[in-house]
């Protein structure tokens, strides 16, 4: 009898205190979510700043070894040797005696690459904003900003390293379109910009469109090649800094945009505006639960 109080009095001292342990966890359990919640957030942050940072210090590396110089050179850069000129003189050789109307269809084919490119990223844009999602509006948003900085910067390489178009530096080849004129320099190829840089975002955006807009980049970027107009090391360059610069910007620009839109969304995404109106689910609280 004894032995069974004190189990009794071992047992309820040991609910008393399990009692006060579960009292005192719902009390600090908000805090200690918050804190873990800010700690998760602050990790977060430093992996995307880190990952844009070794991103670009390797994009940055690869674009400065691919360059045939320039800085601080009088004068043009002629690339008339080395393994990208090879490149270049072989597939010119396969188009010497291509049909005059080759030139115009590629000319065509390649602009028409970057439009359905850009295409593809408009409307996941669009497909964001009308099913209100923040991280795909913020990411597609993010991406263009990316491509459009992208392009800057190749522009401002072009003025430092001067580097002529092929068709001109090297004797006995043309291309199959038009050369370009002089000072509408080759070194890196603009549309390879253009074009990986849509399609590495869409690629981190929408993972399925990559089967699509991969390829197609990779296209128009060796349609540039074949045309005539750039050398390999161009569109390689090209295409490393537009895909850099996009998914850097996707890294770093996409989370504040996204809260920004998010807090949109919430403000003025419950009229109907230019989103249209609210979709609902398929069976409508206010119509006596009937499908719709």
């Amino acid at each position: 009898m004894l032995g069974f109080s004190t189990r009794s009095i071992r047992l309820d001292s040991f609910n008393s205190s399990d009692g006060a342990w579960k009292s005192q966890w719902r009390i600090l359990e908000p805090m200690v979510k918050f804190r873990l919640g800010r700690a998760v957030h602050k990790l977060r942050i430093g992996g995307r700043l880190l990952g844009s940072l070794a991103l670009s210090a390797a994009g940055a590396i690869a674009v400065v070894w691919l360059s045939p110089g320039g800085l601080g050179q009088a004068g043009p850069v002629r690339v008339t040797s080395g393994a990208s000129a090879s490149v270049y003189r072989s597939v010119s050789g396969v188009m010497d005696d291509a049909p005059s109307w080759v030139g115009s269809a590629l000319s065509v084919a390649t602009e028409g690459g970057l439009v359905a490119l850009g295409f593809l990223l408009l409307w996941v844009w669009w497909a964001a904003v009308r099913g209100r999602d923040a991280r795909g509006v913020a990411g597609a948003t993010s991406v263009g900003a990316g491509v459009v900085a992208a392009y800057v910067v190749s522009e401002a390489l072009k003025l430092v390293v001067d580097e002529e178009r092929p068709c001109f530096a090297l004797p006995g080849v043309s291309a199959v379109t038009e050369c370009p004129g002089a000072g509408d320099w080759s070194f890196p190829s603009n549309h390879a910009v253009l074009a990986a840089g849509i399609a590495a975002g869409l690629a981190v955006l929408r993972p399925r469109l990559s089967v699509v807009a991969l390829p197609l980049a990779v296209v128009v970027a060796l349609l540039r090649v074949v045309a005539g107009v750039h050398y390999p090391h161009d569109v390689v360059a090209g295409a490393l800094i537009g895909a850099t610069v996009a998914v850097t910007a996707l890294l770093l620009v996409g989370p504040p945009v996204s809260w920004a839109v998010s807090s949109l969304f919430r403000r003025y995404g419950n009229g109907p505006g230019f989103l249209g109106p609210r979709r609902r689910s398929a069976i409508d609280p206010h119509a006596g639960g009937r499908s719709h």
